[in-house]
């Protein structure tokens, strides 16, 4: 039996990092913080350097600006996950091996805090997913992290969003802190609702290596 590598992400050096998990094969990580840079910025300047090939191998100036109009409008929805506590953000990418489609299937996955009342975990695990409604198909978990809960939401964007009107399914993961005072929620997004279960076996198998503290003693 052959033992899946695993690389270990630089930002497992960081002294304040606060979350420590795995991520599987198929996930590419958005640099949230390069590509939501202030101006004249060192951060900034590397987006820019690794921008200016894509400019300059477009074919004319309509396609270069429909580029720096996409770049754009990922920003600002980064910007919005951001303002909502949202840490961390990438991009899956996975071939339908259950339904065989030429297409393959999208999906976002993020982590973000959120301060909660003081209560014992699985009190707040609970609460999560029985103070907001739609939550369906909710599970209660005891793993090495801690309690926590996974659920699933189906959302349709408004009609008036100007959005695909395609379904989006959601698996939420919440799991408190244990300092009480805040939990973290990690969610996977995909249009792709037929999905639902390879998609909540996935993100049950990222919470499965959460850890609040570090595993490798290598950030202190």
């Amino acid at each position: 039996m052959r033992s899946a590598a695993v690389t270990v992400h630089e930002s497992v050096h960081d002294p304040y990092a606060e979350l420590w998990f795995a991520e599987p094969a198929g996930f590419m990580d958005l640099p949230m913080n390069a590509l939501l840079a202030e101006w004249d910025t060192p951060e900034a300047e590397v987006l820019q350097a690794a921008a200016a090939p894509l400019l300059a191998s477009a074919p004319d100036e309509m396609a270069r600006q429909q580029f720096i109009a996409l770049l754009a409008s990922g920003q600002r929805m980064l910007g919005a996950l951001r303002e909502f506590g949202t840490v961390h953000c990438s991009v899956g990418l996975h071939r339908d091996d259950v339904g065989g489609g030429a297409q393959p299937l999208l999906s976002l996955f993020t982590i973000t805090w959120r301060d909660t009342a003081t209560a014992p975990r699985a009190a707040t695990a609970a609460r999560a997913v029985t103070e907001s409604a739609g939550h369906r198909h909710i599970e209660y978990l005891e793993l090495s992290c801690g309690p926590l809960t996974i659920s699933e939401v189906l959302r349709r964007p408004a009609a008036d969003s100007g959005l695909p009107q395609f379904p989006l399914l959601q698996v939420h993961a919440h799991l408190p802190h244990p300092d009480c005072k805040r939990l973290v929620v990690l969610t996977i997004s995909s249009t792709a609702v037929a999905r639902r279960e390879e998609y909540r076996a996935l993100l049950k198998g990222i919470v499965e290596t959460v850890r609040f503290e570090d595993p490798m003693r290598v950030a202190s």
